[in-house]
């Protein structure tokens, strides 16, 4: 299975009054962890929107487990937990610096056409990114 590791520095801005980071940026990390995962594959959100594509969020999960606080350093690892032509679930884990898993995570995500609401088949209007997934959501045995 393909894992990609993005580091994470805590700002302060991100902490609440206890200094525990605010639970809602967990999700701004899977989306830099998401998209840093897709850039270390070999495309980007630029490409796909300026050929008139999105891939909105459709569902979001998150299990904390434990805090962090500023000004502590995480790393993301995100991979494709399932793909479909349809959906690519990504999967997470937050870990500390002393390799503590802090929180786990799933995002789930279509391809439409900007301005649809109905999902497009990746292998039919980007075969390449298909088949890079494809490839690198083979589970190991």
């Amino acid at each position: 299975m393909y894992i990609t590791e993005k580091e994470i520095e805590i700002r302060y801005a991100e902490t609440d009054k206890m200094g525990v980071v605010y639970h809602a940026n967990y999700l701004i990390w899977f989306e830099v962890a998401r998209t840093d995962f897709i850039e270390k594959a070999g495309f980007n959100y630029d490409d796909m929107e300026q050929k008139g594509l999105i891939s909105p969020v459709m569902d979001v999960s998150v299990q904390y487990k434990k805090s962090v606080t500023y000004p502590e350093k995480v790393t993301i690892r995100t991979w494709i937990d399932t793909y479909t032509k349809l959906k690519t679930i990504y999967a997470y884990e937050v870990v500390t610096e002393l390799g503590e898993i802090s929180a786990t995570g799933k995002t789930t995500h279509i391809v439409i056409q900007q301005g649809s609401d109905r999902p497009v088949r990746l292998d039919r209007i980007y075969p390449e990114w298909h088949e890079k997934y494809l490839t690198l959501s083979k589970k190991e045995d």
